[in-house]
């Protein structure tokens, strides 16, 4: 067990014939017990504030640790916001491409539709210019033929 400075203040040597001087053993006593006093409070002091340091330290290694933590969260959220953007871009691409070629065919069959009405189209119109030079010359026909003379005729018999 330590020595107090209540023990050094206490403590009690015997006499002896030719000894030390009283006074400055007792002065010498005193000043050993305020210094000693005085080391004590500064012992005392430090370690108040040794624990104070640790309870600190624990405190920023708490807040570190809550920090990496923290940390490693925000990485995975964003690696998982990174993962579920790639895949919606993905679909979103598909998607796209999906209606492209939802549009691309949907407009040859109309193409294919429009060439055939075309087609058709060019095709009546030829049978029609065919029937109507048919008509046209059967028309002319009919006009150069001897019917006409006789009809030219006839009216001008019926004006004299």
């Amino acid at each position: 067990m330590p020595i107090m400075p209540l023990d050094i203040h206490n403590k009690e040597f015997s006499r002896s014939f030719r000894g030390y001087d009283e006074d400055q053993v007792n002065e010498f006593l005193d000043q050993i017990i305020k210094d000693y006093e005085s080391l004590i409070r500064e012992n005392k002091e430090i370690q108040n504030k040794v624990l104070t340091m640790e309870e600190r330290l624990g405190h920023f290694a708490n807040i570190e640790e809550t920090l990496s933590k923290t940390i490693i969260v925000a990485q995975e959220a964003a690696d998982e916001v990174k993962s579920n953007a790639k895949k919606e871009a993905q679909l979103i691409l598909k998607e796209a491409e999906k209606n492209a070629d939802r549009i691309i065919n949907e407009s040859l069959v109309k193409s294919r539709k429009v060439a055939l009405e075309v087609e058709e189209l060019k095709k009546q119109a030829s049978i029609y210019r065919t029937r109507f030079r048919t008509l046209l010359e059967a028309q002319l026909e009919l006009l150069s033929t001897e019917d006409w003379a006789s009809l030219e005729a006839a009216p001008a018999e019926h004006q004299n």
